[in-house]
């Protein structure tokens, strides 16, 4: 039996949610999302028309209840970087055997990435490319490589039109309607990729390896961008010593997953602020 944790139940994070929430390992949730459902957001999402205006948290509760009535669901209506919060998403984080990253913003997946790292969860995260081109999976393991690793790599190797996302930080706030380039078709294609992942990630969290730490999936040919639709490339990335995320000693780790000194929360800050800039100038990575 397993506790799942999941930050974002938006157009992309609802349908990992509800697939691998279908799975009877599954026997808790924490769901960490501060949005509130909007017009916008109907014709990509799981939610009916007459969920607009309540928190897509709650939303999302009453789904898998109705799936699953047995499943034990806890919800957590506050942002993933709001400091009033944090005490209580890391206890969550302590007790969580698998997390999924649901996220669409830079900051909030490398804070997720150093919860997950700190607690020792395996975790996993699925991107969609603009318009709906084709996305990304990939999944994490203690003492593996970390998002900063993988994302600084992944810039350097692979050029994609990714517009900035929408500011959904402030859930109370008035937020200007946004359109999503990506069809739900394409959400849905990524998601369930994601879905599998992280259930065969769950099922044999030692010795879990697909041959690959991210997979990008091709669903566009794309002049200069993509050759040929429906193609998959395989990464192999290994942890990176000069990572300014989990370098030995940056998460408590060394490279090889044993306990080292751990840093002061004021460096990690540092490191956090380096990486966010890093990865806004791949030249520099």
């Amino acid at each position: 039996m397993a506790h799942l944790i999941q930050v974002g139940a938006g157009s992309g994070g609802m349908p990992v949610l509800d697939l691998v929430c279908r799975d009877p390992r599954i026997h808790q949730v924490t769901l960490i999302e501060p949005d509130i459902y909007k017009p916008h957001n109907v014709v990509r999402h799981l939610f009916p028309p007459s969920g607009i205006g309540e928190p897509k948290a709650e939303l999302a509760e009453q789904w898998l209840k109705q799936i699953r009535p047995e499943l034990d669901v806890r919800v957590l209506n506050s942002d993933l970087l709001d400091p009033a919060h944090a005490a209580d998403i890391d206890t969550a984080c302590a007790t969580a055997d698998i997390g999924i990253c649901a996220a669409d913003n830079e900051q909030a997946k490398l804070h997720w990435d150093g919860l997950m790292r700190r607690h020792r969860v395996p975790w996993t995260l699925g991107e969609v490319l603009s318009g709906g081109i084709g996305g990304f999976v990939h999944w994490f393991v203690p003492g593996g490589p970390c998002y900063g690793c993988v994302a600084s790599h992944l810039q350097r190797s692979v050029t994609v039109d990714k517009p900035a996302t929408p500011d959904y930080s402030q859930p109370g706030g008035a937020t200007p309607e946004v359109t999503i380039p990506a069809s739900k078709a394409s959400i849905a294609v990524i998601a369930a990729l994601h879905a599998h992942l992280t259930l065969e990630l769950l099922a044999d969290r030692a010795a879990f390896n697909p041959g690959f730490t991210s997979l990008l999936l091709t669903m566009q040919r794309v002049r200069d961008v993509f050759d040929e639709a429906y193609r998959p490339f395989r990464f192999r990335i290994t942890r990176s010593a000069e990572c300014l995320m989990c370098r030995p000693g940056q998460d408590g780790t060394t490279s090889g997953g044993t306990h080292g000194a751990t840093s002061a929360p004021e460096d990690l800050d540092v490191a956090l602020d380096q990486a966010l800039a890093r990865l806004g100038n791949p030249g520099n990575a």
